[in-house]
């Protein structure tokens, strides 16, 4: 088999994420998101948020990341953000990835395993922005949609700013600070 074919072969794969659902609605909504509009919502978002990054950022890898971080969800399924991610779930994030990029040529394998890696640590400022755009989303189908996951999963005010305060300020202190005011306007009479 050829490269192209290999990459076709790639591309009709991934074709799957279009069937994961997600636990948030998108804003206006009465369904739930999937994991490729995930992917295409965070990476609109770090394009146009990359001047709030903390430091200089490569938006290109930046929307690498975003591109691929999410993958592995088509052999793991979605995970809520809130509960603690257990080595079974990893493990199968990891196999999943693994799996789905061996059908790419060895070099692109190769490249992308090591962007999902670098994401998942979330090291460097590249990675550390895409993980603090990655929880915008769903923070803003929280917020407009009358914290409907938040709600059905249980997750109180003091969580939800706790968790993404850290991932975002890390990633982008301004962006954290508005967030963080939206949140807590969307918990207030509830």
């Amino acid at each position: 088999m050829n490269n192209i074919e290999k990459i076709i072969d790639f591309i009709v794969e991934i074709e799957q994420l279009k069937d994961i659902s997600r636990n948030t609605k998108p804003v206006g909504l009465n369904r739930y998101e999937n994991s490729a509009e995930h992917s295409w919502h965070v990476c609109l978002s770090a394009l146009m948020l990359k001047e709030y990054a903390n430091d200089n950022v490569d938006i290109d890898k930046v929307i690498k990341m975003l591109l691929i971080h999410d993958l592995g969800e088509i052999d793991a399924g979605d995970t809520v953000f809130y509960h603690a991610n257990t080595a079974e779930v990893k493990n199968a994030e990891i196999k999943g990835i693994k799996r789905i990029l061996s059908k790419l040529p060895n070099e692109l394998a190769e490249t992308y395993f090591n962007l999902w890696q670098e994401f998942e640590t979330g090291e460097t400022p590249e990675s550390i922005f895409a993980r603090a755009v990655d929880r915008l989303p769903p923070l803003l189908h929280n917020i407009y949609g009358q914290g409907h996951s938040w709600k059905k999963f249980n997750i109180p005010k003091e969580k939800v700013l706790a968790l993404n305060g850290k991932r975002i300020t890390e990633g982008s202190s301004e962006l954290w600070k508005v967030m963080e005011m939206k949140i807590k306007n969307s918990f207030r009479g509830k």
